[in-house]
């Protein structure tokens, strides 16, 4: 959304190093302004309230909520440059130790070097069921639990802040893991 995206590129946290990753939602958002495709699926999960933090009305006299080309035209006019050199240069992951920092997860048995966008961003059963070790430890969100998911070779931390309004932040200090919740 708007308002995040912003704070993210204007009002960074002092004293922190800064590490952006590309999820699938991001992805949604990319191709659609790219080509058109997966309107239909984006606009069901948070490209609706994506649009409306860019002042686009989806039910003005200017546009209707069922015109992807309409709502195409109308994002790109609205969507600053930084904020799409920001959504552009968002990374698939990030390695800090023994921890890996990727959106959804990793496929098993596949080389960190190997692994696709795709997996990163998309899989879920096949990684969050499997319990081969990486060689690090793989954070994670993209699949909603109630609690943090601990497991020996990942931490899964998407408490659904969308539904549930609790935001998970893990804090890793030495070799102590804690978390942080709204």
């Amino acid at each position: 959304s708007f308002g995040v995206i912003d704070m993210l590129i204007n009002e960074p946290l002092e004293g922190f190093e800064r590490h952006y990753l590309k999820g699938n939602h991001e992805d949604f958002l990319l191709t659609f302004l790219k080509d058109g495709t997966g309107a239909d699926m984006w606009l069901w999960n948070g490209g609706r309230q994506t649009l409306e933090s860019y002042g686009i009305d989806l039910w003005g006299p200017d546009i209707l909520y069922d015109d992807a080309p309409a709502l195409r035209t109308q994002l790109r006019a609205a969507l600053p440059e930084d904020h799409l050199g920001f959504l552009k240069g968002l990374a698939l992951s990030h390695r800090e130790g023994d921890y890996l920092f990727v959106h959804a997860g990793i496929r098993p048995g596949r080389a960190l070097e190997e692994q696709t966008e795709f997996d990163m961003m998309w899989i879920r059963d096949e990684f969050l069921d499997s319990g081969e070790d990486p060689g690090f430890v793989v954070v994670h969100g993209h699949s909603v639990r109630t609690e943090p998911d601990q497991h020996p070779n990942r931490i899964g931390i998407d408490t659904g802040a969308c539904h549930s309004g609790r935001l998970t932040a893990l804090v890793l200090e030495g070799e102590s893991r804690r978390f942080l919740q709204t």
